[in-house]
């Protein structure tokens, strides 16, 4: 197949495209490699897949129009895969306006050009934060999400029912991935597990909102290629799958893995509640189990290891990698 892999320069996008070309693949990843965090992490990220002669680079923003039209004008595509976005519940509450046109308008614009050429598969990475503070655990499909507790989560739902239409009037297949805060090498900066890894390793101290009794439901990178690939081979209608571990691990307890992996006590600081944040993730995985055969093997214990390997080899060396600085 000749996929587009929206975001395939990022963490998750990177460790797709890879795999789609070891499967045979005609892959292009379009990627704006914009600064929401430093544009040479993924520079860094696709130097593998450009060694092959099935992959291309398209440096658009999915905003632009006209500039994601002539991406797909140039080549026929049989399948995208949307995974860019503007991500992070904190920092939406700060640019709520930008997260909804990167988030809702972006994913229009590149529908608007499956209609146009016919293409029939769109998967579409949606996020666990739909549920927002839903009680009910462990979160399912059928769930109600009616209430998200942050833009970044609105702009996800808003996603999904447009989706949703354009499947309806188009006949567009798609599949929506509920991600569940995925983890491994190459993940964003920004994110928990990183930044405490860094922090850590630096003897720098670490900021743990609340009381430390949150619990997320933590899934390792290649378990999360697993539900991707099959849910781009598995297309047909209009479905959400729920991609995580199917077990939570509390916050305290994620902390205390980062420290016995690399042999150092976090410094800690306990702060207040952020807006936004949710006391629990916890995915129901039994219909990605039926009907993608999605089974994650990796479990905390292990994942944490190996992201303090590759941590420790790629940049416990030579120092942190800041978001948005050199």
């Amino acid at each position: 197949m000749n996929i587009l892999v929206t975001g395939g320069a990022g963490f998750i996008g990177s460790h797709l495209v890879e795999k789609l070309l070891q499967e045979g693949h005609t892959v292009v990843c379009l990627d704006n490699f914009n600064d929401y965090y430093h544009p040479d992490i993924k520079q860094q990220n696709i130097q593998k897949a450009l060694a092959s002669p099935d992959y291309a680079v398209a440096k658009v923003d999915i905003l632009h129009e006209s500039d994601v039209a002539a991406v797909f004008n140039q080549r026929h595509f049989d399948a995208i895969v949307h995974l860019a976005a503007r991500a992070g519940v904190r920092p939406s509450i700060e640019q709520p306006l930008l997260y909804e046109r990167v988030n809702v308008q972006g994913t229009m614009n590149l529908l608007e050009q499956c209609r146009i050429h016919r293409i029939k598969k769109f998967v579409f990475a949606s996020s666990s934060s739909v549920y927002g503070a839903n009680e009910k655990v462990p979160f399912a499909e059928s769930d109600p999400v009616d209430q998200p507790i942050s833009p970044y989560a609105a702009t996800k739902k808003a996603g999904e029912l447009i989706c949703y239409t354009y499947h309806h009037l188009y006949d567009i297949s798609v599949n929506c991935l509920r991600f569940f805060t995925v983890y491994g090498p190459r993940q964003r900066p920004d994110m928990a597990i990183h930044k405490f890894t860094r922090l850590i390793y630096n003897r720098t101290p670490i900021s743990v909102f609340g009381s430390g009794k949150s619990r997320r439901d933590y899934t390792y990178i290649s378990d999360i290629i697993q539900g991707l690939t099959a849910a781009i081979h598995h297309c047909d209608g209009y479905n959400i799958y729920n991609l995580g571990e199917s077990k939570t691990v509390e916050l305290m307890a994620l902390v205390g893995l980062i420290q016995h992996a690399l042999g150092i006590e976090a410094l800690i600081e306990f702060r207040s509640d952020q807006p936004g944040d949710v006391p629990i993730t916890y995915a129901d995985v039994e219909k990605a189990r039926r009907e993608l055969k999605y089974d994650p093997q990796i479990n905390i214990e292990d994942g944490i290891g190996y992201f303090v390997e590759w941590f420790l080899q790629h940049e416990g060396q030579r120092g942190p990698t800041i978001p948005g600085h050199d």
